[in-house]
């Protein structure tokens, strides 16, 4: 088989595409990329059995036919190919020419007989929400994933549909994060989305308002379809914690900032703080004021910022640094709400503008 494509149309597709390539398997098929083409239009899919990413590209042909190349080794070429036209022929040996102008390579191909089908889409319950939105979502949560895999199911984001209503959460036990969307569908879901994936996912979704993705929730793969991608994963199996019993419906003091002050007083005790001093930020909620401190082996820090607006009475609380700047670089208001109610209870972090589109729990640590 032969055809003609555009250099920088299938090399962006080989590099979004090899996300889901495996970097070595005991299964060497799975260490490539599928190119299956049908005349003009060339699909490539990666799959590494967890997720699977494909994308069509046009191109000028009449032939069709399906080979496996490796996916580094691929790339490497193209990129290094000095023409934006390159024409690739495929013959009967399995032997691939690669050529743009005067350059010409000549690589192994693999046949692509052993390569595994992609999950079936029959029987899916689907759903579908502005790219722009969806994006904002994983983003304004997925640090809150967990990192370890003392409990697996925590290492992916609850996608948790119902009665309308599309709550994205991720926690790791330490803090929790809650983005919350209307959404135009009268299913309930509940499934359980890799980490790996949504972050993918969220690096190729556009900004575009106008632009929708396809979501379909399969048996035990849920699929996204978008902006000429489709994105296949494996759910992650486990029940997911019980979010919404955590969430504080009352709150003792409220508290008012600004959010871009916040996080750089908090960037001004980081000096103070590293692995083997991981010390605390203490706040002192008083008096219209934000008294904050880091006392640690390296030295002490004090600081104070004033809030907009403090009702309640004083509350003093410490936070792992980390934990509180997370929430904050992640939400994207320039003013927030702290509402507190007692120095052992999670501080919750809602929009100032009182829309709650997002709730974020940090949990705070004994003085």
């Amino acid at each position: 088989m032969v055809f003609v494509c555009n250099k920088s149309e299938i090399y962006n597709a080989i590099i979004n595409v090899s996300k889901a390539v495996a970097e070595r398997s005991a299964i060497s098929c799975l260490e490539g990329i599928k190119l299956t083409l049908k005349g003009n239009i060339l699909r490539l899919t990666g799959y590494d059995l967890e997720l699977a990413i494909e994308t069509e590209i046009p191109v000028r042909s009449a032939d069709c036919g399906v080979i496996l190349v490796n996916a580094r080794f691929f790339a490497d070429i193209i990129k290094r190919v000095p023409s934006e036209s390159i024409t690739i022929e495929v013959f009967e040996n399995m032997q691939l020419r690669i050529s743009g102008g005067v350059t010409e390579y000549s690589i192994a191909a693999m046949s692509a007989d052993e390569y595994p089908e992609l999950p079936d889409t029959i029987n899916c319950e689907s759903f579908t929400i502005p790219e722009s939105v969806l994006k904002s979502m994983i983003t304004k949560t997925i640090f809150a994933v967990s990192q370890t895999d003392v409990k697996p199911v925590l290492r992916g984001e609850l996608f948790d549909i119902e009665n309308g209503v599309f709550n994205l959460v991720a926690l790791d036990g330490y803090r929790l994060a809650v983005r919350t969307e209307p959404i135009k569908t009268d299913k309930s879901i509940k499934v359980v989305i890799p980490a790996k994936t949504l972050n993918e996912i969220a690096k190729l979704l556009s900004d575009e308002d106008e632009l929708s993705c396809t979501i379909k929730v399969a048996r035990k793969h849920t699929i996204f379809e978008f902006s000429g991608y489709e994105i296949f994963t494996r759910m992650i199996e486990g029940d997911f914690h019980p979010y919404k019993a955590a969430v504080p419906k009352e709150c003792a003091t409220e508290v008012v900032a600004d959010t871009r002050t916040l996080i750089d007083a908090l960037d001004r005790a980081m000096p103070l703080i590293n692995e083997r001093t991981n010390s605390p930020v203490k706040f002192l909620f008083e008096n219209g004021d934000i008294d904050i401190s880091c006392n640690s082996t390296l030295g002490n820090f004090n600081d104070k910022i004033a809030s907009d607006d403090m009702t309640g009475p004083k509350i003093k609380i410490g936070f792992k640094c980390k934990y509180m700047q997370d929430p904050l670089k992640a939400c994207g208001d320039d003013k927030i709400k702290l509402q507190l109610s007692g120095s052992q209870m999670p501080l919750k972090i809602i929009p100032a503008n009182g829309k709650e589109d997002y709730t974020y729990l940090v949990l705070p640590v004994r003085l």
